[in-house]
Order: C-alpha cells, then sequence, then structure tokens
C-alpha cells in the first residue's frame, strides 16, 4: 500500500477545490449576482460530495477493514477532518452572505423575511400563499404518526414549533416541505421608489402559519429550515445476465431511501424540537450534523432573479467557428480539413447542424453516437429522431447510469426506441462516458465516414458554460477507432480484448493509463539526456496514483510540469527529490473549465491529445473512455496557444500547493492582465483560418 504522505486525500482536496468556488463568491470584483450563484453553486457542490463521496466513505466503514485498503488513511479519521473543514467553510460561507446582503441593501436590493413586510406586502403575501403555495403544501404532525415520513433528499423543510401563550402544555411539532419543484424559491415583492424586495417561498409560508394552524387552538408559531442529505450512490447488481433497467428503477427507488449522509439546521433552531428530530430520524454525530444559518439549499440561488439588478451586462455570447458559418455543408469543410471546436467561445449550433446535415443527406447512410447527459429538450435527439424519419440507421449509446440523470435518460430511451433508433446500453459493469459520433455516407460507390471526438456532453445548454473541446474529423484511423468501439459495444458479448485493435485512439479500461505512461517515460528519458522535455496536463481532476507516481518520476529528473487543474489534485507539487517543481494551478471563473488537454514535448514534435477521461481510477478502470491525437499542426499550436494563455492566468488562478491554500496567482510587476477565459474569447474571436 501507498505511503499517504505521498498523495494528498481525495476528499480533502475535493474541498479545497470548493473552497476555490467559495472564493469567488468572496470575490468583490465580482458582480453580486455572480457572486449569488457562486454561493449557489458552492451549496450544489458539496450536496452532491455528501451524497456521493461521504456516503462512499461512510460504506467503508460499515464495510470493515476490507474496504479501507482502497484507502492511504482510516476513513474514520476522513469523515472527522472533513466534519471539521465543512463546519469552517461553512462559517466563512456564512460571513461572505451576510456581506453580500450588506453590499445588497446598498444598493436598494432586500431579502426580506417575514417580520419585515409592508402592510402592502403582507397582503401581496397573504394572497400568494391562498393562490399559488396552500394547496401545494401538507403539514405533517410528527408527534402523532408513528414513523416521520422519510425527508427527501434535495429537499428543504420547514420544522415548526406550534404553541398556545395561555397553556404551555399545549406544543406540538409539524413539518412542511417548501414546495420549490413547482414554485419558485424567489418571489419579487410590490416595493415602493427604486427599492427592490424579494422574499423566500419559505418566509411566506412562515408569514400564513397562522393561517394554517390558528384553527387548531395555537398562537405561537416559530419555524426552522432543516435538510437531510442522503447517501446517492445506486445499488445495482452488475450480473450480466440481470436486466439493467429493472435493477436501475430499483435503484432509483432505494436512492429515495438512501442513508442520511449530513443533516442540516437553523443554528437557532429550538434545541428540544433538534433533540426530537435527530431522534425521531435515527440520526447521530456521525451523521455530520451541521448548524448552518437562516436559509439552506442555497443551490437554488444560481437561479436568483437577474431582474432586480439594473446594471448587469450580458456575458459575450458564443459565435460560430469561421469555417462553418450558415450556410455552408460542413461535411464539405472536414472534406478538406479537421475543425476543433472550443465551447463556450464557438457555438455547439455547429454540431447540431452537422447532424441535421446527415439527416437529410440522401448519401447518408447511418449515425452512431454515445450519449451521457442530454439537454432537457435535446436538439441532438431531435435531429437523430429526423435522421431516421429520413431513413437512416441511427444508434445511440445511451449510459443509463450517467449519476443524477438516471431517471431522465430512461425517459430518452423509450423516446428514442419509439421512434425507432437503436438504442444500446453499454456494459453491466462499467459506464460508458467517452464522447464520440461516426457518421456514414455512400455516395457514387465510395464510402466516407465523418465524425467527432469531445471532451464533453453533447448537450447544448452545458456547451454554454462548460469550457470544452470537441474535434470534428475525417482521419480514417480515428474513424476505424471509433467504429471498432461501437463495434464492441454493440457485442452481444462485449470483450475488452477487443479494444486492444485500436491503434490510434487510446481507450479505457484497456490501455490509456499505459499509453500516458508510455509518453511520460519518453519524455523521462530525453530529460535524462539534458534534453528539453515538458508536460501540460490540463483536467479536471488528477487522482490516479500511478499517473501520479509517474509524473513525480519526471521531476526527480526535471521533465517541466505544467498543470491546469479544476477539482481535485491529490499530487504534491514541491518535494525536495524534484529537480524541477510541477507548476500547477486552478481556475475558477464564470465558466466551468472541464476540457482535458495533455501535451507532450516528444523532442520538438508535440503530441497533443483531448480525452473525455480525467486521470482518476474511475476514469481509466471502471469506463469505457477515449483521448484523441491531434495531428494538424494548427489545430496543434490553437490548443497549445490556449494552454499557455491559461498558464499565464494572473486574475482567477489560484496556485496548488502541498498545503491546498488556495493562494492567488500573484501578478508580477509590469506583468499585463491575464484573464484567461476573456483572453481565449478574444483569442478565437480574431483567429483566422
Amino acid at each position: 500500500m501507498k505511503s499517504a504522505k505521498q498523495f494528498i486525500i481525495r476528499d480533502i482536496s475535493w474541498l479545497s477545490f470548493n473552497a476555490r468556488v467559495l472564493q469567488e463568491a468572496k470575490d468583490p470584483s465580482n458582480h453580486i449576482y455572480d457572486r449569488l450563484r457562486f454561493l449557489g453553486i458552492f451549496s450544489n457542490n458539496l450536496d452532491e460530495f455528501f451524497r456521493v463521496r461521504v456516503a462512499t466513505l461512510n460504506k467503508m466503514i460499515r464495510l470493515g477493514k476490507s474496504a479501507r485498503v482502497h484507502l492511504e488513511t482510516n476513513p474514520d479519521k476522513i469523515l472527522s477532518e472533513i466534519q471539521d473543514i465543512v463546519i469552517d467553510q461553512q462559517n466563512e460561507f456564512d460571513k461572505v452572505y451576510a456581506g453580500i446582503i450588506d453590499e445588497l441593501e446598498r444598493k436598494k436590493i432586500f431579502i426580506k423575511n417575514e417580520k419585515q413586510l409592508t402592510k402592502a406586502q403582507k397582503e401581496f403575501v397573504a394572497a400568494y400563499f391562498d393562490n399559488k403555495v396552500r394547496t401545494q403544501i401538507i403539514p405533517l404532525m410528527i408527534e402523532s404518526i408513528p414513523h416521520i415520513p422519510l425527508l427527501r433528499d434535495k429537499s428543504i423543510y420547514l420544522a415548526c414549533v406550534l404553541g398556545e401563550t395561555s397553556n404551555p402544555m399545549l406544543q406540538r411539532y409539524a413539518l412542511i416541505e417548501i414546495p420549490t419543484k413547482v414554485l419558485p424559491r424567489f418571489v419579487i415583492l410590490p416595493s415602493e421608489g427604486k427599492e427592490k424586495d424579494i422574499i423566500l417561498l419559505e418566509d411566506i409560508i412562515r408569514f400564513n402559519l397562522p393561517h394554517l394552524f390558528a384553527p387548531f387552538g395555537f398562537n405561537r408559531f416559530m419555524g426552522y429550515i432543516i435538510k437531510v442529505t442522503r447517501d446517492a450512490e445506486l445499488e445495482i447488481d452488475n450480473d450480466v445476465n440481470t436486466n439493467l433497467i429493472d435493477e436501475l428503477e430499483k435503484g432509483l427507488k432505494n436512492r429515495k431511501r438512501g442513508r442520511a449522509t449530513r443533516f442540516v439546521f437553523d443554528r437557532h433552531i429550538d434545541t428540544p424540537l433538534l433533540e426530537y428530530l435527530i431522534k425521531r430520524l435515527s440520526l447521530s454525530k456521525k451523521d455530520n450534523l451541521i448548524p448552518g444559518g437562516r436559509i439552506h439549499n442555497f443551490k437554488d440561488f444560481m437561479n436568483f432573479p437577474a431582474s432586480v439588478f439594473a446594471n448587469l451586462q450580458p456575458r459575450p455570447g458564443a459565435f460560430v467557428h469561421p469555417l462553418l458559418k450558415q450556410p455552408c455543408r460542413i461535411m464539405e469543410v472536414m472534406d478538406k480539413r479537421d475543425v476543433m471546436l472550443n465551447f463556450p467561445y464557438h457555438s455547439f449550433d455547429s454540431v447540431i447542424d452537422l447532424l441535421r446535415e446527415a439527416a437529410i443527406d440522401p448519401f447518408v447512410q447511418s449515425i452512431k453516437i454515445t450519449a451521457y447527459r442530454l439537454a432537457k429538450d435535446s436538439k441532438v435527439v431531435n435531429a437523430l429522431i429526423n435522421a431516421v424519419r429520413n431513413g437512416k440507421q441511427v444508434t445511440v449509446m445511451l449510459e443509463l447510469r450517467a449519476r443524477f440523470d438516471e431517471e431522465a435518460n430512461l425517459q430518452w430511451k423509450t423516446r428514442l426506441e419509439e421512434e425507432g433508433v437503436k438504442v444500446v446500453l453499454g456494459l453491466p459493469n462499467m459506464k460508458v462516458h467517452a464522447k464520440i459520433c461516426v457518421i456514414k455516407k455512400r455516395e457514387f460507390n465510395k464510402t466516407r465516414q465523418y465524425g467527432f471526438v469531445s471532451t464533453g456532453n453533447f448537450n447544448e445548454n452545458t456547451a454554454q458554460y462548460y469550457g470544452d473541446f470537441c474535434l470534428l474529423t475525417t482521419n480514417r484511423n480515428i474513424l476505424a477507432d471509433i467504429n471498432r468501439i461501437f463495434t464492441f459495444l454493440e457485442s452481444p458479448r462485449p470483450k475488452l480484448e477487443s479494444l486492444k485493435a485500436c491503434t490510434t485512439l487510446p481507450v479505457a479500461p484497456v490501455n490509456m493509463r499505459k499509453t500516458f505512461v508510455d509518453l511520460i517515460n519518453k519524455e523521462i528519458r530525453t530529460a535524462k539526456k539534458k534534453k528539453p522535455a515538458s508536460i501540460i496536463i490540463k483536467s479536471n481532476s488528477l487522482v490516479d496514483q500511478v499517473l501520479i507516481s509517474k509524473l513525480y518520476e519526471a521531476a526527480k529528473v526535471g521533465v517541466d510540469i505544467k498543470m491546469i487543474l479544476r477539482g481535485s489534485c491529490c499530487a504534491y507539487t514541491k518535494q525536495k527529490v524534484f529537480k524541477k517543481d510541477i507548476q500547477a494551478i486552478s481556475i475558477i471563473d464564470e465558466y466551468l473549465e472541464h476540457g482535458r488537454v495533455f501535451v507532450f514535448h516528444n523532442e520538438g514534435n508535440p503530441k497533443v491529445y483531448i480525452s473525455s477521461a480525467d486521470w482518476m481510477v474511475r476514469n481509466l478502470d471502471h469506463r469505457v473512455e477515449t483521448a484523441c491525437p491531434v495531428y494538424e499542426p494548427e489545430i496543434q499550436k490553437e490548443l497549445i496557444d490556449i494552454l499557455n494563455i491559461q498558464l499565464a492566468e494572473n486574475v482567477k488562478g489560484r496556485i496548488l500547493d502541498n498545503e491546498q491554500r488556495n493562494r492567488y496567482v500573484v501578478r508580477k510587476e509590469n506583468e499585463p492582465e491575464v484573464r484567461s477565459q476573456v483572453a481565449i474569447y478574444g483569442y478565437l474571436h480574431k483567429k483566422e483560418y
């Protein structure tokens, strides 16, 4: 087993990443609307962390020593450290939020609670409750029921104390689920003058508690927001004979009953009520009891009403790649050269246009594509369905187990099959995360193939704010391997060995790690010869211990290693044995850095890859993933230019050091300001082809 000192614990590193998100909420140079959004992102990230990572650690504790061999330290110790960090971050979160509230009030924007309303606003809130809210809620009198119904994950509840001033013995507890799935969390109130007033849905309910409970003899009402986060990992039988659909549906039902991994409550909650809830919900200190502020589920702040801000400037819109401006035949452009799309700067419409073109081209015979997370009203699906209606053979490899998109993908399966699309569900024991497509066209007895490989999902919504790369290509070797992957996926008894036939695309779990190890080894050999050797890594996370160890080996002999990592970094970037320290930064800004790019110096003849896979065990060993070489020198240069812009980041960059301190990159004297996402937009917008 590896020494714990060799690697930073993944979960602690992830919490450090989320602290960078909180830094953005704190940063006064950001527009206050964006700062509120970052609070929402921080909260949403933390929810998912408890649903998945903390749930996994809890399972390891229950499984005992047999599971602990996968960690370098005791899961109890990790959970204890998580608890301490999360409470510290929660305190910082509360301070940041309080500061934002003060700033909003200076701008005459007020988030009012139920005790701060004017006469006109009270009338509005009473009417809104009667017309919109009342029929959406049913209070649970929890003392009178033998078993409290399961509190839903992702929901918040108003825990109420009901009393009667003249009869202290008359006190009852009630729970009300806040109906944010059907009603907006934020309601704009009628206001006077230049003032903009907003109230939260739970405070509308708080105001109307007398309306709900006074008829039952109560005249004293207190309400406190609580929430439970549950284990979201699906327990699915991976036996090849098991019906995946049935198992997935059963898993989704069980997820709703998952073990509690966190209980968050208003720190001012009535103490007897808190003790009662902890007892009735069968919680303990190990379930991460987190005291917080008055408001929970801050993820909804990602949808804070923008209309209250008079000076909110829209961000620059995506533009169509100059080579793909319509009207044009995209496949004719691809016949001449490869094209790299860089989202969210380039418009995702070009991908839709290519699929639409394939759908109506009389010479196109078939389309095959993978789907992991699709947009709610997917234009990709619409194009594929129209291709079927135009007589094309369409195959979709649909990953039903894309976390938190399982239910949506089950619905897409039904829709696609109803339209005549062949839906492939992948493998029983690993997810298909590769982002690939191949289009076959036969014209004048000649077959031509067109395709694309992406680092991100084929999702036009997330492509507006996820930074990703998508290569449109007719390269025969690349497309031959894509066809091999689809042959493997469509096989009734797929054998991983068949993927070894891929000669151009490194494919996980077969040879991707080995490919990157070999490339690092070549840089090590070059450095030992005292020749220039370098590696640039852009990824979401760096966790895989084999590859980290290999990077350590490279740093010891002086290979120049530079990394741009958004999330977890389990590597120590500075060690006494390194001849040259590893340079690592994280960029947290308006767009989510999601693309994976790997550049190896290769004695002056760069080898450049884009990939769907992070350097993590789950991607390299437990998923079908692809990396794709970029051959055209002009596109190689474009990618390297973009990476160098990011490496020069000195506005939104943080240094990833051994102590996880998240210090900002300091701009040197006379050094120009580089905000990489702004600079990349300008670089691509001015680029001539």
